[in-house]
């Protein structure tokens, strides 16, 4: 139900679920303004202290994030302050989830969702336990297929790696989930999809905890696999969820797409995923880059020599230099992009994640200018700089 709301009913709400202890999460994405002074995503939880229950103020600003415990009775003064930085919020309590839209006259609208069944908000203990986005002994039908936990929700020991993995993609998805778009379904690519396991959890995470309209496809040159995957989507009635076999720089669709994924694809298919989605223009680009070989016969600089004589030395100068370049790329095409630490995946131990987000373009010519330093001080013909005009 969607109802326009007044500053006294706004501030009743707020008292309610403060007096009532009844809220579970609260999370503001989308400032109002573009400043350094303004996190870009806000979350609330409730903990419990040695000292009673507080609401921990979670911002992330800069690449960092900043913690603040607020005192109960703070509560509504402080959830109300901050709903005057970010046009968006949602609100999750015992008996609703509460979304609040905010228009650029300040002018509130909620829409609830009441709950089938009641949920206690429990307060998390503070620092004892990791919480994830897919909580331990919580169900899930496909990590239960997948043979990462059982039935009962609980992790298998021997797939615990791949659990956390999954939960860190997620944390990361979760970060720039308000960034795409609201007005229609969102369409995503899953370049070298493999076993899908990141895959499947993305559609849980969107479609079934974020409840947004979403169809994923996954791409992966391996018939067999795809073969399982169209299986095991079927099982779950994931109609919005479908593989085909495929090659990432042979890939053509016309329609909007607003996520690309592209997880340890080889050397220049990562190259190739990443031009793919700058032309289709996607809000969000997740990338795991795996095998990096193509300026490592390329990169030559005497002054580095003392350092390019050693192979494996070079091996590795030669991944941080393509991934740095992708960065910069990324960032000429408009993307705010970032480079973040990820978990190992089973085939390959790079563990680096470009995360790049549709933003406007800012000193270009600074920005192209120290790129192209960087490039011809290595002497480096980088694949994805020479076809960068084919999709811009």
């Amino acid at each position: 139900m969607s109802v326009k709301t007044t500053r006294e009913e706004w501030l009743a709400y707020l008292e309610r679920i403060a007096s009532g202890n009844s809220l579970a999460q609260a999370s503001f994405s989308i400032p109002r303004r573009k400043d350094e002074e303004t996190a870009r995503k806000l979350s609330v939880r409730p903990i419990k202290l040695k000292s009673g229950l507080f609401y921990q103020f979670e911002r992330h600003l800069n690449n960092k994030v900043f913690h603040e415990n607020v005192a109960a009775e703070q509560l509504p003064e402080k959830l109300a302050d901050a709903m005057n930085s970010y046009k968006q919020a949602l609100f999750k309590t015992a008996d609703a989830d509460v979304q609040v839209l905010a228009n650029k006259k300040g002018e509130l609208t909620m829409i609830s969702r009441a709950k089938t069944v009641k949920e206690e908000a429990v307060p998390r203990e503070h620092n004892r336990s990791k919480q994830y986005v897919l909580p331990e002994g919580e169900p899930v039908p496909f990590l239960a297929a997948l043979g990462v936990m059982t039935v009962e929700g609980k992790v298998v020991k021997a797939k615990y790696d791949k659990f956390r993995q999954i939960n860190r993609f997620l944390e990361m998805v979760a970060d720039v989930v308000s960034e795409l778009p609201r007005d229609r379904t969102l369409r995503i690519v899953d370049f070298g999809c493999g076993k899908s396991y990141l895959t499947f959890a993305l559609y849980h995470f969107l479609a079934i905890k974020e409840g947004l309209p979403v169809r994923i496809i996954g791409l992966d040159l391996k018939k067999d696999v795809i073969e399982a995957c169209s299986k095991l989507a079927s099982e779950l009635e994931w109609d919005n969820l479908s593989f085909s076999v495929g090659d990432i720089a042979d890939y053509e669709d016309r329609s909007p797409i607003d996520m690309v994924v592209t997880l340890h694809a080889c050397d220049t298919a990562t190259d190739a995923a990443l031009l793919k989605a700058i032309g289709w223009e996607a809000s969000v680009i997740l990338s795991v880059p795996c095998c990096q070989h193509e300026l490592f016969r390329q990169i030559s600089q005497p002054i580095l020599q003392p350092l390019l004589k050693h192979g494996i030395l070079k091996e590795r100068l030669s991944a941080l230099v393509t991934d740095a370049i992708r960065a910069n790329l990324l960032e000429l095409a408009g993307y705010r992009t970032q480079l973040l630490e990820f978990i190992d995946l089973e085939h390959t131990p790079k563990n680096i994640l470009i995360r790049a987000v549709k933003s406007r373009k800012s000193d270009h010519a600074q920005l192209k200018a120290e790129y192209e330093q960087f490039r011809d001080f290595l002497s480096v013909s980088p694949y994805m700089d020479k076809n960068m005009n084919s999709c811009v």
